[in-house]
């Protein structure tokens, strides 16, 4: 029932319907980054000080990817955590900044360093370009780590909505060769199934932020070909098994099209015999952890997130 809906989000929500802002996926591609980087810095609030950040480059595969690192306040100067965390956007739109108050959060509540990469975007790189970006990233945090002050055995991966998607898919590849071993996987609202046919894509298909149109929208920009679709590194959950998975966090909010399936990773992980902390958020839509300037509880997932993963590691939260 929509009376259950935080009033932070009713209003944001109300705000959105007077506006009559044109959804992103009427647009083109890059329409849609330039409304979305006009928009974000609306929802959230200053930025936390943090003891540094820094901008560079490194060398992937298929060129140079950019990384934003950041050294939170509190984080150890040897053999302390570290966080690759992955933006959302639909893997079409998002990036460095548009995640930048998130980044600082884990930063100062996770006492770690975090590292952002600005991964190539679909269209114009499809599926699984954005992946290698961010296994490339993985792999140089973790060949890197005594230069950050990081743990290589401490490395955690997070994401939200698309992010959380690349993060889920990272840990089932960390179970080879295919990536670094990680200490924990922090999904925010993860997408997990691209066949788009949980029940919650009907409940919540339309009114509250994400909706079913827009989703399939930046799926289908993402694939190359319909087979992408169940191919388990852009559909986790369609995985033969996930065991072996990293300790997981999974956060889900109450009016999301990506509840069910967040719900249903969160199950088939423990059932493989992974560690899971799930929290649901029942008045929140999809997104919220992004508006902190008007919804308190952005930070608090954030929050929760850093103590799960200290859970993890048998450290008091």
């Amino acid at each position: 029932m929509t009376d259950q809906l935080d009033e932070s989000v009713r209003y944001l929500l109300d705000i959105s319907n007077r506006s009559n802002t044109r959804p992103l996926e009427t647009g083109t591609p890059r329409q849609a980054r330039i409304d979305y980087n006009a928009g974000f810095p609306v929802l959230q609030g200053v930025r936390e000080a943090v003891v540094s950040v820094e901008d560079r480059q490194i060398s992937g595969p298929d060129g140079l990817i950019t990384l934003r690192i950041y050294r939170g306040i509190g984080a150890p100067s040897k053999d302390g955590p570290g966080l690759l965390y992955l933006h959302g956007g639909g893997w079409v739109i998002g990036n460095l900044d548009s995640h930048d108050e998130i980044c600082r959060w884990f930063a100062n509540l996770a006492e770690c360093t975090v590292i952002c990469p600005d991964y190539r975007l679909a269209p114009e790189h499809k599926f699984p370009a954005g992946l290698t970006d961010c296994a490339a990233a993985l792999a140089f945090m973790a060949k890197s780590a005594t230069d950050f002050g990081v743990d290589a055995r401490r490395i955690a991966v997070a994401g939200d909505s698309a992010g959380g998607n690349l993060a889920a898919v990272l840990a089932l590849m960390s179970r080879s060769d295919a990536a670094p071993r990680l200490a924990a996987q922090l999904l925010i609202y993860p997408n997990t199934d691209a066949t788009q046919t949980a029940d919650s894509y009907r409940r919540y298909g339309t009114g509250f932020g994400l909706t079913t149109t827009a989703m399939k929208w930046f799926r289908d920009h993402y694939v190359r070909t319909a087979a992408d679709i169940v191919d388990w590194q852009v559909s986790p959950l369609l995985a033969e098994s996930t065991a072996g998975a990293a300790p997981a966090f999974i956060a889900t909010a109450g009016y999301d099209i990506l509840m069910d399936e967040g719900t249903a990773y969160a199950a088939r992980l423990r059932e493989d015999g992974v560690r899971v902390i799930s929290r649901h958020w029942p008045g929140q839509i999809h997104g919220f952890v992004s508006m902190g300037k008007f919804i308190p509880a952005a930070r608090l997932a954030i929050q929760e997130a850093a103590a799960a993963w200290r859970s993890f590691e048998g450290t008091p939260d």
